[in-house]
């Protein structure tokens, strides 16, 4: 790849955050959500397993904070470790947003995350980013820049056509 292709390359690319909650954990079903993403051609450049703090998940949920249901969510989301994950791809905050499914799991299409692993609205595998915005928010709280790979992978060339670089 010359260094204009890589600029290029890395110029299209975005960055967005998963989180396995923790019903994924306890249900092993990491791998099999981790494959779904990995099959559809997003690139897994950061991944780590960490116990949430109520500090953090302020921080993460500050905007429902005040609502009433926000004990049951920090609740949930303490409950075991997460796996936090940071997708790449041509717009990777939509593709992955699209492959969650509805945040309800039993209003979530079939083919998506949430419509084939999951029946809750709260027990419902995965966080996904909503926004390029939300992403990169995300992304800072959960990673340090030394968290990263970067590494090009050799299917790559088969993932995107040129003109879509």
């Amino acid at each position: 790849m010359s260094p204009l292709e890589k600029f290029q390359y890395l110029c299209s690319m975005e960055r967005t955050l998963v989180i396995l909650k923790p019903c994924t954990i306890q249900r092993g079903l990491i791998g099999e959500v981790i494959s779904r993403f990995e099959k559809r051609g997003l690139k897994l450049v950061a991944m780590k397993m960490e116990q949430l703090t109520p500090e953090i998940l302020r921080q993460h949920y500050a905007h429902m904070v005040q609502k009433p249901f926000y004990p049951i969510i920090e609740k949930s989301m303490m409950a075991a470790p997460v796996v936090l994950c940071c997708w790449e791809g041509i717009d990777a905050v939509s593709v992955v947003r699209e492959m969650a499914g509805a945040t309800n799991g039993r209003k979530a299409v079939p083919g998506t995350v949430r419509g084939d692993l999951c029946v809750s609205h709260q027990e419902n595998i995965i966080h996904a980013s909503d926004s390029l915005e939300t992403a990169k928010a995300e992304l800072e709280r959960f990673f340090s820049s030394k968290d990263y790979c970067d590494y090009q992978s050799p299917l790559f060339d088969y993932l995107y056509a040129q003109d879509e670089l």
